[in-house]
């Protein structure tokens, strides 16, 4: 088995350095053939060995592929963990991954199109996003599948790498540039957090194995720590751990980089937002269970971080236009229901919806994509209207992603969301109330600007421009078989997984949950069938609050804007300040710019005045030379160019030196 899995890393990895150092010779059909041919090696494996613990009950594998180095008695190796949260994150991976694959085609075709005639950074630019994509997939499996915590900070940091030159991919962009660094940035804060919480466990646990730091942690759970009076060790590993999650997860308030993220092409949109980099925190904090069960603060401050992230960040997409950003904002609201299953101790669950989420997620994105490429790469929706006649594939597949996204019976949407919903309001961490609340309303938040999006794209009149619509037709085949492809697991997968995920245990000693935190267990005592559960869900809060939502949006932005085609306009004015408050983001990137960017630079100015201009300016390089010049302007007195002047001199040198001989 340790070959199967160091194929499934190898093959993206082996495709992105061909294509990457060889996509000038091999082409264009070379360079998505390989890398296609890697990802879906990896992608049949995967699911070979997810099939394994599924029907085989495949023993877990532990064990190390290369040893680095020793240095006092710590080992710093390469290795492998295989269980079965492992295996269920290579497969929804890999699978993903491989659609977007496929879809590059297509969407990628007329790359040329965004380069300059002149630029030669845009030669080869579609072998090198081919090479990207795929190092991101190797990245990611490498993250998911380490068995230490030196093996996971390298795939944490080789994501966030080829995350920035994907979101920077048109370099002859400023506004790409821009947010490249932005995402840079922001997660060099929370990565910096993340190293911090490493290096704790390396102090107090002396290893950076998985299985030895578990083990020891019992153990350390009621040690203290000299930090801001004192803290248990628990806290402080688990919530700096977290805080690397908030950048990596997009969690508020080191979420800002994710919105600016789709000035990439639109692959790499759904790849990042659904299948690699903002779900490796979710992944990472369900693998350290161990540690976070034995802290309820840290459970808490992550409860609360989520749900807040999953209502306000919800509320910023009511009032998006660009296509790919409302989606995007649907992206950190789901996040935040994500982390808030966590801090809940319902790790099945967040896992669940990561799962479910990858696919919805992808298929919105893509098909995003196919109405980008069809309205000629205009991506406001107020320039959209009555696609649905132009493009059945697309519509179709978009819709069943938007009712998965708002947890419609029925759908896998439904299932994990509302799983979370129900295991937050049975929790007592502290600040359940609160959450459970704002994941309750988020319902309909959700609702309303996923249908919003969807009746301003789809139905209504078309409202482009007379060229743009002449030219209206669906999208080739590479990019709607990928779209078909997720469609079918964003409809299906929650009603077959949630059983085994949630009632069953399936993912055993992969997770650790004390008994008195268990959340989901009234979920497994009072599980009596899927049927059951959504006849229940159907009862609940969050169902009526979504179709709310769906109506309100439907009689806005389809009955009423048919009749008011500036609706969407009007209501964006009536919102006064509140509008004023979404549109602004609540005012974190003002923030961000005045304070930490525009204090950076004057703390820069400050010691460039002080340091460089004063110091080493004034007294070091100018002021050494007008020393110089000065001692120059006293010495040259001395030379007169008089001879009588110098005898005079030679005479009372040499009365000095006799006096001193005489003398001594």
């Amino acid at each position: 088995m340790e070959t199967v899995y160091l194929t499934i890393v190898l093959a993206p990895l082996i495709g992105a350095i061909i294509a990457g150092f060889f996509g000038g010779k091999i082409g264009r059909v070379g360079a998505h053939s390989v890398t296609i041919l890697g990802v879906g090696i990896a992608t049949l494996l995967s699911l070979w060995v997810l099939s394994r613990f599924i029907w085989h009950d495949e023993q877990a594998f532990n064990g190390t592929v290369y040893t680095w180095m020793v240095a006092d008695g710590i080992r710093f190796e390469i290795g492998f963990l295989v269980d079965r949260l492992t295996a269920l994150m290579m497969a929804v991976v890999t699978f993903v991954s491989l659609m977007v694959h496929i879809y590059t085609i297509g969407y990628m075709a007329d790359d040329a199109h965004n380069w300059p005639e002149d630029s030669r950074v845009g030669t080869n630019s579609y072998q090198r996003f081919f090479s990207y994509i795929s190092l991101f997939t190797f990245s990611m499996l490498m993250l998911v599948m380490s068995n230490n915590f030196l093996q996971l900070f390298f795939g944490w940091e080789a994501v966030g790498l080829v995350s920035y030159l994907l979101i920077g991919f048109y370099t002859v962009r400023e506004s790409a540039i821009s947010a490249n660094l932005k995402a840079f940035l922001v997660n060099r804060v929370g990565d910096f957090g993340f190293i911090l919480g490493i290096a704790a466990v390396v102090m107090y646990f002396g290893s950076l194995d998985y299985a030895e730091v578990f083990a020891q942690a019992p153990a350390l759970a009621d040690t203290q720590v000299a930090v801001l009076g004192g803290v248990s060790l628990m806290t402080l590993i688990c919530i700096l751990l977290f805080i690397g999650a908030m950048g990596k997860s997009a969690q508020m308030p080191l979420h800002v980089w994710l919105p600016d993220s789709m000035e990439g092409p639109t692959p790499i949109s759904a790849l990042i937002h659904a299948a690699t980099m903002v779900t490796a925190g979710v992944f990472m904090v369900a693998r350290m269970s161990p540690l976070y069960e034995l802290s309820t603060t840290a459970l808490s401050f992550v409860l609360v971080i989520g749900a807040v992230t999953a209502f306000f960040m919800g509320l910023v997409g009511l009032v998006q236009n660009d296509i790919k950003r409302v989606v995007a904002y649907s992206t950190l609201s789901q996040l935040g229901y994500m982390i808030a299953a966590l801090g809940a101790s319902a790790y099945a669950a967040g896992i669940f919806h990561l799962m479910t989420h990858a696919f919805f997620k992808a298929l919105l994105f893509l098909a995003a994509g196919s109405v980008i490429i069809a309205m000629h790469h205009d991506q406001d929706i107020r320039n959209m209207g009555g696609l649905k006649r132009y493009m059945p594939i697309t519509w179709i597949t978009a819709l069943l992603g938007s009712l998965a996204l708002i947890a419609f019976p029925g759908f896998s949407g439904f299932f994990s969301k509302d799983a979370i919903i129900e295991a937050v309001g049975h929790s007592h961490i502290g600040g359940a109330g609160l959450a459970h609340l704002l994941l309750t309303l988020g319902a309909f938040v959700t609702a309303l600007y996923s249908f919003r999006l969807y009746f301003l794209v789809f139905h209504g009149e078309p409202r482009m421009d007379h060229h743009t619509r002449s030219h209206l037709h669906e999208t080739p085949w590479v990019v709607t078989i990928p779209l078909i492809a997720l469609a079918i697991p964003s409809v299906f997968i929650g009603w077959y997984a949630i059983e085994p995920l949630l009632v069953q245990n399936w993912l055993g000693d992969a997770i650790t949950v004390k008994p008195e935190q268990d959340t989901l267990h009234h979920l497994a005592a009072h599980w009596h069938g899927q049927r059951e559960f959504i006849r229940h869900g159907m009862q609940a809060a969050p169902f009526w609050l979504s179709m709310a939502g769906l109506v309100l949006a439907a009689y806005y932005w389809s009955y009423v804007l048919q009749r008011n085609p500036k609706i969407d306009v009007e209501l964006q004015q009536r919102g006064g300040w509140l509008t004023h408050l979404l549109e602004d983001k609540y005012g974190f990137d003002d923030f961000n710019q005045r304070v930490f960017a525009g204090g950076s630079q004057r703390i820069g100015r400050f010691l460039w005045k002080s340091s460089d201009q004063r110091m080493i300016d004034g007294a070091v390089v100018n002021g050494s030379a007008r020393a110089v010049g000065w001692l120059a302007g006293v010495v040259r007195h001395l030379q007169t160019g008089m001879l009588y002047h110098y005898a005079f001199a030679m005479i009372l040198g040499l009365v000095v030196l006799l006096t001193l001989f005489v003398t001594l």
